[in-house]
This record gives C-alpha cells, sequence and structure tokens, in this order.
C-alpha cells in the first residue's frame, strides 16, 4: 500500500492532503461546537451546513469544467485559499467574541466555494501522477489517511476548545490550508493536452452524456443523493446528542468521530493488501448500508462509549465503500472526462443534502433528537441496499462490461 509514496508527486500530494484532512477534522468539531454555542437549537446548525453545502453543490459543475481545461494543481491552489481566508476570519471573528450566526453562515459558504474549486482537481489529478498498476493501492493509501487525519483532527480540537476555544481551532484550520497549498505548489506542472477555448457547453454535455450512458455512475448517484438524509442527521443532530443530552464535552464529540476514523483505518489496511473483492459494487453497497444503520444506532445509545463503538463500525462501512468507489471512478473514467465526472459525483450527490440539513434540522426540533436519528439511519440503510438489487445493469463492472452490456475497453478494466 505504501508503494505510490515512492512517486515524489504523489507523496507530496499525500502530505499536503493528510495536514488538510487533519483542519477538516478540526473544523467539523468547531463548526458544530461554536454553532450551538450561539444557538441551542438543532436547526441552527441544520441551517449553517446547508449554508455551506450549497455554494459547493452550485460551483461543482463549473469546476468540474475548470478542472478538465486548466491545470488541476492551480486549481488546487485556488481552492486551498480560498478556504483558508474564509475559515480564517471566521477564527478571527471567534477570538474577537464578535461571530454572529450570519457570518459563519456567510464565511461557511465562502469555504464551501473553495470546496467546489478543490474536490474535482484532486479527485482528477491522482491518474496523472500514479501510473494504472499502483492506482489501487493509491486509493487505498487515501483511504488509510482520511481517517488517521479523521481521528488526529477531532482530538485535536477538543483540546483546541477546551483550552482556548473554538476560535482558536478554526484558526488552526486555516493553517492548515496553508500548508497544502506549500505542497501543491512545488507539484510537476501538467497542463492538459486540450484546447482550452472548447465550448463549455459542450464540455458539460459530455460529462453528463458519459454518465447516463453507464448505470453504475448514475443509479450510484442518485443512490447517493436520496441516502445523504443519514449523514446530515448525524452531522447535525449528533453533536446536540453529546453537548444537550449526554451533557458531554467538546473532547466527547471529538471521540465519536475519532473511532469512526479508526474503523476507516482498520478497513483501509485490509482492503489496501487484499484489493477489490470479487463481488465489489454489492460489497461498497453493503459497506454504505451498515455505516448509514450506525446513524440509527446513534438515536438509541445511551452514553458516549456506545456512540464511539457505533462510530468504529461506522468506520468500517465507509471506508470500505468509498475505497471501492475511488477505484473505479480512476479506473473506468477517462483522464480527459474525469473532472468533469468527479464534479458531477460530487454535485449530483450532494444535491439534497441542503434540503437534508434544513429538514433534519426542523425534524429534530419536532418530533426529538433521537428520533430523527432512527428515522434518518433507517431510511438511508435500507435504500442503500435495495439500489442494487433493484437496478438492472448497476452491477455490470464486476462481469467485466459497461452498463449496455459491450465489454471494458483494455486498460480501463477492472
Amino acid at each position: 500500500m505504501l508503494e505510490p509514496l515512492g512517486i515524489r508527486d504523489f507523496a507530496l500530494l499525500w502530505a499536503g492532503m493528510s495536514v488538510s484532512l487533519v483542519g477538516d477534522g478540526i473544523f467539523l468539531v468547531a463548526l458544530a461546537w461554536q454553532t450551538y454555542e450561539l444557538s441551542s437549537s438543532p436547526s441552527a446548525l441544520g441551517w449553517i451546513s446547508a449554508a455551506y453545502v450549497a455554494p459547493m453543490v452550485l460551483f461543482l459543475l463549473a469546476g468540474g469544467v475548470l478542472t478538465d481545461r486548466f491545470e488541476r494543481r492551480k486549481l488546487m491552489i485556488a481552492g486551498d485559499v480560498v478556504r483558508a481566508v474564509a475559515i480564517g476570519a471566521v477564527g478571527a471573528l471567534a477570538v474577537s467574541g464578535e461571530l454572529r450566526l450570519w457570518q459563519l453562515a456567510l464565511l461557511a459558504a465562502l469555504s464551501g466555494v473553495g470546496d467546489a474549486l478543490f474536490a474535482p482537481a484532486f479527485g482528477s489529478i491522482v491518474p496523472e501522477i500514479v501510473p494504472r498498476e499502483l492506482i489501487a493501492q493509491a486509493n487505498s493509501l487515501d483511504q488509510f489517511v482520511r481517517p488517521v487525519s479523521g481521528l488526529v483532527g477531532p482530538a485535536v480540537a477538543g483540546a483546541l476548545i477546551a483550552g482556548a476555544g473554538a476560535g482558536t481551532a478554526f484558526l488552526a484550520d486555516a493553517a492548515t490550508f496553508a500548508v497544502s497549498t506549500a505542497t501543491a505548489l512545488l507539484l510537476t506542472p501538467r497542463p492538459l493536452d486540450r484546447a482550452a477555448s472548447r465550448s463549455a457547453r459542450r464540455e458539460l454535455r459530455e460529462g453528463f452524456a458519459f454518465v447516463l450512458a453507464r448505470t453504475w455512475l448514475w443509479a450510484t448517484l442518485v443512490a447517493a443523493a436520496l441516502i445523504m438524509v443519514a449523514p446530515s442527521a448525524r452531522n447535525v443532530l449528533l453533536p446536540y446528542l453529546v453537548k444537550s443530552d449526554l451533557r458531554a464535552s467538546a473532547g466527547a464529540l471529538g471521540l465519536v468521530y475519532a473511532a469512526t476514523a479508526a474503523g476507516s483505518i482498520v478497513a483501509a489496511l485490509a482492503y489496501g493488501q487484499r484489493g477489490l473483492p470479487h463481488r465489489y459494487v454489492l460489497v461498497m453497497y453493503g459497506g454504505w448500508a451498515l455505516a448509514l444503520f450506525v446513524v440509527a444506532g446513534y438515536g438509541v445509545a445511551g452514553n458516549v462509549p456506545e456512540l464511539v463503538a457505533l462510530g468504529f463500525v461506522a468506520g468500517l462501512g465507509i471506508a470500505l465503500g468509498q475505497g471501492i468507489w475511488g477505484t473505479m471512478l480512476h479506473r473506468l473514467v477517462p483522464r480527459e472526462v474525469l473532472g468533469r465526472v468527479t464534479s458531477l459525483d460530487w454535485m449530483v450527490s450532494s444535491s439534497l443534502m441542503p434540503m437534508w440539513l434544513v429538514a433534519i434540522g426542523f425534524l429534530g426540533n419536532g418530533i426529538g433528537v433521537r428520533r430523527s436519528l432512527v428515522a434518518a439511519g433507517l431510511f438511508g440503510g435500507v435504500t442503500t441496499m435495495l439500489f442494487p438489487l433493484a437496478i438492472r445493469g448497476l452491477r455490470a463492472p464486476e462481469r467485466g462490461s459497461d452498463s449496455l452490456g459491450e465489454p471494458l475497453r483494455k486498460g480501463v478494466q477492472l
């Protein structure tokens, strides 16, 4: 699994990503804790989270087109700079005691724009750096680094919030984007071999046509959009459950998130050593369903140790599913369209999330936090299990063919 680190540019990409992901773990805890310090209502975090996600969804298509037209390294740098400025401003306002909910929402939205620039570029640059025979190892290393960083980030956030407040945690997150920018600047430039003067509308049509022609792609994106209700419930209601119901600290919330990261580490190690399982599409959906059912478990957990155990199980399913999905995208999608497909992946799967976040906040206010977690988790898990069973052609890549029954081209087949 460590073999791709012998490639200089991948090692730089990996280092910058690792530091940035630690910041993401800090942000996850700091945003929830800061919001609930400014307002005690679950709907408040729903609105703040929606303000972050909505601009990302709106700008992802533009980010995907830019990724396939310009050098991906530069798009990553631009995204990191935007996020560093936005999160740094949140930290400065919070430290000074001047932060208000509307300011937090506005700056979270600006950070979402940065994500829209960064995500398609980062998701498309790995096949440019790593040879095809090492793609699975690179993806498993990615799925290993993410939870390791997720293990460190929430723990650091809990300590920073307890010792110096959420504002300091935001400033630490902003600093990680500066490190990520520095490593991206050191990457070897890789200009794309295509004319930048091509019609953006035509390129968007090409991206949509590629996705719609492959059942394994469009069906998975539709499934993700629907089942995002469960992660939305976890993001909005789990912090409230820890802080207001169980009367625990920010460190306890960080511990739950860290447990999820620990489970992901175990799954990533197993995937990195064993590679793709035989029925990998079915296994991928099974991993996601397991993680979503855990959200329902949060709703019935009676203490922090139970939440920690459930978080570990969720991490197993998340890393397994995401590791397989990343390998499928990198092997089955040609480089020249990968940026647009990656942006469509992010956009479609996140398209309903602003609605889910707001709805979950109101649902938590109406029927209670625990009942809302159970309902969202059961809906997400059951829906996930039904997709590979009900949609014909979804598992076609397992048989070595595309969604239309044609053999996969040599060089991209799994």
